[in-house]
Formats: structure tokens, sequence, C-alpha cells
């Protein structure tokens, strides 16, 4: 990609070494103000004009985003806007794009999407609404910015507009899930969505409301009154507490090694010549809090609260910076009890709105699991813990597989699974369903003889039957099996293995979610591909610099 700043990229930040965006609170009203510094991105190599950005800035508006959930409890509703004048948001920097690699391009695609998917997340189940106010152009990834929130305002000057450019001038589709939003969201009629994305000026004014690209727009001598007053109108229908007290995050406690990541909760064991890493997460060493006060007065070390921005951390390491690892092994280690414990701490104290937000991460963590293109086998050992909230790493697993009894010479309870509540609603995937509901999708009453074993350990064969894992091995043949399956899984072609996961994990329902890194990322990553888009005489390559790009007229 270029020259870049720094070895490894680093998703850990917070507001004061932000250098793109500012928060700014007033009581129930929060701005999220985008001033990007032209100077400030992952490489040397491209300057972010026009508050155009890349992954360094998207990093930062997620750590926004969940900052304002869980350290401003007070804050209703967000109001997206720029720091600059006559400019909104110029989309992910073209110049960048050239120059990335494939693999960074769709990853940083990827994660650009999770974020665009977390604000509309907060404003669904948090009751954090998001609005934006275009006060200039918002073209490309600015507009999808945009369509993410619950409310799109447009100065009426004559030169705002909002459009989505990339068909005629990149020869590519909008990456972050414009056109979906368009078609799904919004609700914008096909011929009038066709129109609108082939036109480089996109739309403005009167005919952007009529289309229902945008909800209003106001003449700029009413600009600030009108954005302050939408703000108080969407704040007074939210339901987050007024008086809360917020968690602050802090940064975690990390140590990198070459060859492995050690979190409190979670441990990366890294094999690049095997093209695997182990995740090994840890249950909770404590039982949990008496109250939901006193799990706010633990801050973020409350253990799933921990547990979801260490995991997160985790998966985002191994996305972008072991791009030659393929296949992640799932493991876990503690208590089944201790898991359930915690999992009803969160169910018996749902309304408080902390608990709200600890469930609503764990869900976007497990999420991006479901979506991170590796493979992903569970390993049910003794001494695991796969219960509850953790056994949702197993259901999102390609495979799972269980050690029949114990070890010699162990000591501890035999291999098993144990089923709670936490596995029948609280964490759904992508497609609206639960993991369970996925994996059952042909046989419901499955899920239901599942429901009836919570609390119960399953063992190996048991766990068979149920259909909850895929295959249970004796302890003598255990080594050589797992040793087997890895090294054929490691052998197969990752672009194949990345098609075929993303097709299986998926079953059920499409949704907006689904369409957006299915399809649509499907479709992307093949066209960021093709030469007509970033061969030498493509779109891409040839943007700006008044040569016509050549395109291959055949269709495929």
């Amino acid at each position: 990609m270029g020259e870049q700043k720094t070895g490894r990229i680093e998703f850990q930040t917070s507001p004061d070494r932000y250098r793109h965006w500012r928060i700014e609170t007033d009581g129930e009203v929060a701005s999220l103000i985008m001033d990007v510094d032209p100077a400030g991105g992952l490489s040397t190599d491209y300057e972010l004009k026009l508050n155009s950005y890349d992954l360094s800035v998207d990093i930062e508006l997620n750590d926004a985003i969940q900052r304002l959930r869980f350290e401003h409890p007070e804050v209703r509703a967000v109001v997206v806007k720029s720091g600059k004048e006559n400019v909104f948001c110029a989309g992910a920097n073209i110049r960048m794009l050239g120059k990335a690699t494939h693999g960074h391009k769709v990853n940083f695609c990827k994660f650009t999407n999770e974020t665009r998917l977390s604000i509309e997340d907060a404003s669904e189940n948090s009751r954090q609404v998001y609005l934006t106010a275009v006060n200039g152009t918002a073209a490309g990834g600015g507009y999808e910015l945009a369509l993410a929130t619950d409310w799109i305002m447009l100065v009426d000057d004559r030169r705002s507009a909002v459009s989505l450019p990339e068909t005629p001038l990149l020869a590519v589709l909008p990456g972050t899930g414009g056109i979906t939003r368009v078609t799904d969201k919004r609700k914008v009629r096909r011929d009038l969505a066709d129109m609108f994305c082939a036109t480089e000026e996109g739309q403005r004014g009167k005919k952007a409301v009529d289309w229902r690209l945008i909800d209003e727009t106001v003449v700029k001598s009413k600009w600030d009154d009108a954005v302050k007053a939408r703000a108080k109108d969407i704040a007074a229908r939210s339901d987050r507490p007024t008086d809360a007290k917020g968690v602050k995050f802090t940064p975690l406690k990390r140590e990198i090694t070459d060859n492995a990541i050690n979190y409190s909760t979670v441990r990366v064991e890294i094999e690049r010549d095997r093209g695997l890493a182990t995740i090994i997460v840890k249950g909770p060493s404590s039982t949990p809090p008496s109250s939901a006060d006193e799990a706010q007065a633990q801050g973020d070390q409350f253990w799933p609260l921990l547990l979801a921005r260490e995991l997160e951390d985790a998966i985002l390491q191994l996305r972008f910076n072991e791009p030659t690892v393929g296949l992640i092994l799932f493991r876990t280690e503690g208590e089944a009890k201790a898991v359930l414990d915690y999992d009803r701490f969160i169910a018996v104290n749902g309304d408080h709105w902390l608990m709200r937000e600890v469930r609503h991460y764990l869900k976007r963590t497990l999420k991006r699991v479901d979506v991170t293109a590796k493979s992903l086998i569970a390993l049910v050992e003794p001494g695991s813990c796969f219960a509850g909230t953790l056994a949702e790493l197993l259901f999102a697993s390609d495979r799972a597989l269980m050690l029949i009894g114990r070890r010699d010479g162990d000591n501890r309870p035999p291999a098993a699974i144990v089923l709670g509540e936490a596995n029948f609603g609280p964490y759904p995937m992508g497609n609206g369903i639960t993991r369970l509901e996925t994996r059952f999708l042909g046989e419901p009453e499955s899920v239901a003889h599942a429901r009836e074993k919570i609390g119960a350990p399953l063992e190996g064969e048991q766990a068979v039957e149920l259909g909850l894992i895929t295959v249970a091995y004796e302890n003598f043949d255990w080594d050589d099996e797992l040793r087997v399956m890895i090294e054929e899984r490691v052998s197969f072609s990752p672009d194949a293995l990345t098609g075929l996961e993303a097709n299986v994990r998926f079953a059920g329902p499409e949704t907006m979610e689904t369409k957006i890194f299915g399809r649509l990322t499907a479709w992307q990553n093949w066209i960021f591909q093709r030469p007509n888009s970033v061969g030498e005489q493509g779109a891409l390559k040839l943007y700006g610099s008044g040569v016509t790009p050549t395109f291959d007229r055949e269709r495929v």
C-alpha cells in the first residue's frame, strides 16, 4: 500500500489522539465533527483532501461511536457534520484505493461497513439516534456515511449535493453499502436509483427529497437553528437515561510479541509457518457483581465488556496484520457455570442502560467473527467453557471438534458444552436469526431439542447427536485427527475457502446487512480486480489524469 507510517495497523485510540474527528457534547445532543487531517493517513503516499478518508479515519470513527454509547449515556442524538466549509466528505481517498493492495481494500471496506452498521445499531438498539447535517458535497463514501444515519439534512445553497459517482468515475461500486441502503433502506425507486448511481454530479435540493435520497433541505440562513431543532426533536423520543454516569474506556492491557498477543481475557498464539492462529478465551475468574450499579462501578473491567473489547481487537489484529494466517482455532478456558452466571446477570438487569450496551457490543463483536475471511474451527477439550455467550464462538465456527472424555492424567471434568438462554436470542447474526437457528435452518425441531438441554453439560456423543458439534474423537485419535484436518484446510486455495465460508455461514433470510457483506462485497471484491478499474488503463488508475480509461467491452 505504499510506505506506511507504522508497520502494524493499530485499532486502539482515544479522543485526545484523534486527528480526524472531534466529539462535542451539549447535554442530550452530541456533535461528531469530521475534520480530516490531510497528512494524517496511514501512508505517506497520499493526502486526505476534502475530508476524504482511509482506514485511519474510520478507526477513529469506530472508537468515537463506541465511546458515545458507553461514556455518554446522557446523549440521545448525535449530529454527524463536517468541520470544513462547503464540503461534507469526498468519500474514500482515491489515491489510497489506487495504491492499496487488493486485500487491504477489501478489509478496509469490510471494517468501514461494520462501522456504518454500528451507527445503525446505536440508533435502533441504544436509542442514541444519529442524523447527518450535510453542508456541502457528500460524495461516494461521504454519502454512504450519511445513509447510515436515521435522518439526512442538506443545506439548500445550489451547490451542496449527495452522490454515488463510483460507477461513472472509477468503474467500481460504492463499497460501503451505498446502493443497498438507497434501495432497501431509503426505498428509492429502482429506475431513479439507477439514474442516481450513474450520474457524477448526484442530486440536490427538492429533487433529492422527492427521490428520498435525503429527508429535508434547509436554506443556509436557517441552517444552524434547523439542525439544532431537528436534533432536539429526535433526542426527545429517546429512552436513554439523563443522569447516569458513563463508563470510560481505558487503554487495553495488551502485550504483543512476535508470535503472540496477550490480553486479560484473550490470548492469541500465532504459527505463521502453519498458517494458523489460536484464540484462547478465558472465562470469568470471579462471580458477577451484586447489582448493575456495582457492574457500572467496575467500568471497562466488567468481564463481558472487557471480553468484547479484547476479542474485537484480536480479530481486527488478525484480519489486517496477519494476512497469511488463514485458519483460526478457538479454545476456551474456565468454568462453564461462571460464564452462565454472567449471562444471567446481564439478562436479569437487561433494562439497565449499561447491560443493554454490553449485550449489543458482544453481539457486534460476534458479528465481526462471522464475517472474518478466515477458516474458523472450535476445539472443545477438558477445561473448556464453551457455555452460553462463549458457545456462540463454537456456533460461529465452520466446524467444531470435541474430545470424548478426558486426557490421560487430566482430572478436570470431561469436555462438554453447556447451552444457556444467551444462545437463543440475544446475539442474532446479520441474517436476523440466531446462530443455532441458522445452523438448524431445515430442522427447527433441533433448536427446540437443544433448548430443552439448557444448563446441562453435553459431552461428545450427546453433542454430536444433538447436532451441536461436527465430530467427537477419542483421546487416542485427537492429536492425529486434528493435525490432518489442519494440514488439509491450509492446503486449499484461500480464495476458494473465502467463497465457501461466506456462502455456508449465512444461510437463511437475506437482510440489508447480508446483502452488504455478501452480494455487495462479492461483486466489489471481483470488480476491484478487473482491469477496467485497476488496470494501467483503468478508471481508478487514471482518475484525475485527464486521460479517458480504456475498457474491455465484453460483459462477463
